[in-house]
């Protein structure tokens, strides 16, 4: 890192063990949390991306010179469908009933800012899920609680042993952080003196 700081602004416990696992130190700091809409008229794959480019824009300090600040966003897209965190047990029963037998797409926007500049990437990935009865779904939600997370699910949970028949892309994404990407798009952002 040439003696730069990583800031990682985001308060999920699963990108916090995914960027550990690079060896790339790093500290967490809360950030205020900007009103997530976007604007409609916006290519649904490029909303992970502004979602996250938001985030950064919303950090509650100014960056020191040493500073780059990490800000990410995840979201789960079916059939042309943004199924964001669910607010309830019978919105993530609806969310996992649409997964359900269906391939969806995992998309993670990722936007790195210094003081002397900022870059943004996406990664997407492609999962596959078998049909879920509903006493699996309930088993699911009664055991795992995945309130937190965007479509009502883990991939390292259970429901990731039992339903994902195939993925194609990133693991990691599913997760929350491709971090393969994010190690190069790093040495990227550092080698362009950002």
């Amino acid at each position: 890192m040439n003696n730069r700081k990583l800031i990682v602004a985001s308060a999920s416990p699963r990108r916090h063990q995914l960027i550990a696992g690079l060896d790339i130190p790093f500290s967490v700091e809360k950030s205020a949390h900007p009103d997530e809409n976007y604007d409609h008229a916006i290519d649904i794959n490029s909303v992970p991306l502004h979602l996250a480019k938001m985030k950064s824009f919303y950090f509650g300090r100014e960056l020191k010179e040493d500073e780059i600040l990490l800000t990410a966003d995840t979201l789960v897209i079916c059939e042309n469908e943004i199924l964001e965190k669910p607010a309830s047990r019978e919105d993530a029963l609806e969310m996992l009933g649409k997964l359900s037998g269906k391939a969806h797409t995992v998309i993670t926007g990722v936007h790195l800012r210094s003081l002397k500049g900022e870059r943004g990437f996406s990664a997407s990935t492609v999962v596959y899920f078998k049909t879920l009865s509903r006493q699996e779904i309930d088993y699911y939600l009664d055991n795992y609680k995945p309130y937190d997370k965007a479509g009502a699910y883990g991939v390292q949970e259970w429901i990731g042993y039992i339903a994902i028949e195939k993925i194609e892309g990133s693991y990691f994404n599913v997760m929350g952080l491709p971090v393969q990407k994010l190690y190069n798009e790093l040495q990227v952002f550092i080698d362009l003196g950002y």
